[in-house]
């Protein structure tokens, strides 16, 4: 069996791994860690379709037959592509078909390019329906940092988090988030919380039978075009697993 290619510019689809491991444990996972690039919420829509077209391409190459993009940011060129070796496929339409119909007031709170590029917004959009957005871009770097819990992260939370009270529904809509997930139910403690990784990782196990009841998990592997030594902490600080990553040059 060939591996999955996940990819995030950080460690926030480590989330996605452990969903995998409970939904799909035979299936082994090829996980790129792309820190040694510019982050891809500042990217440009072509300089990012680029670089993930080059990041497919070399995970193909290692072994992975299909991937997914465990990043909402990159999940906003998903569309741009079809030219890529593997099969690819992003999240944020998982995050958008996990909101239940009936939720007549949805927020979404993401990364600066994955709320100013809509998909979330129109996907989202039914008659009688509020959805509310918000940046939360400090949110992701308090929790790679370990920092969740400590008073600028509840600070940043509360201020991010006021204009969304009363709604029905969250939409995690960036991976680093549900490692936080006590502290967004502390401060929305009606919403239902939406980690859009879990429908994924269903999406997976689907598309992969063989691989829902294997006996023992499958090999998981770690590569950064970054530093390995601050993946590690960064994946010890957020998620509390350790990570061993090897570097890959950054092309």
């Amino acid at each position: 069996m060939t591996a999955l290619g996940v990819v995030d510019w950080g460690i926030g689809g480590i989330g996605l791994v452990q969903a995998l491991e409970k939904a799909a444990p035979g299936l082994p996972v090829l996980y790129w860690s792309d820190t040694g690039a510019l982050p891809y919420g500042r990217m440009r829509t072509g300089q990012l379709t680029a670089r993930l077209s080059a990041v497919l391409d070399r995970l193909s190459e290692m072994g992975a037959s299909e991937a997914v993009l465990a990043c909402n940011a990159a999940s906003t060129v998903v569309e741009h592509l079809g030219a890529v070796a593997i099969p690819v496929h992003g999240i944020i339409d998982c995050g958008v078909a996990s909101v239940p119909d009936a939720a007549a007031t949805v927020g979404v709170i993401g990364g600066r390019r994955t709320i100013a590029a809509g998909h979330y917004r129109r996907g989202l959009a039914r008659p009688g329906r509020v959805v509310l957005s918000r940046v939360a871009q400090p949110l992701s770097a308090h929790i790679e940092a370990g920092r969740t819990g400590s008073a600028a992260f509840r600070a940043d939370l509360a201020r991010i988090l006021a204009p969304l009270r009363g709604v029905e529904a969250l939409v995690l809509a960036c991976t680093h988030y549900p490692a936080a997930r006590r502290w967004f139910s502390a401060a929305l403690p009606d919403a239902l919380l939406i980690d859009p990784a879990q429908r994924l990782a269903a999406a997976v196990a689907e598309r992969h039978p063989q691989a829902r009841g294997a006996p023992r998990p499958a090999e998981r592997t770690f590569v950064t075009t970054g530093d390995p030594e601050a993946m590690r902490r960064a994946a010890l600080a957020a998620w509390g697993v350790e990570v061993a990553a090897a570097r890959v040059h950054r092309h």
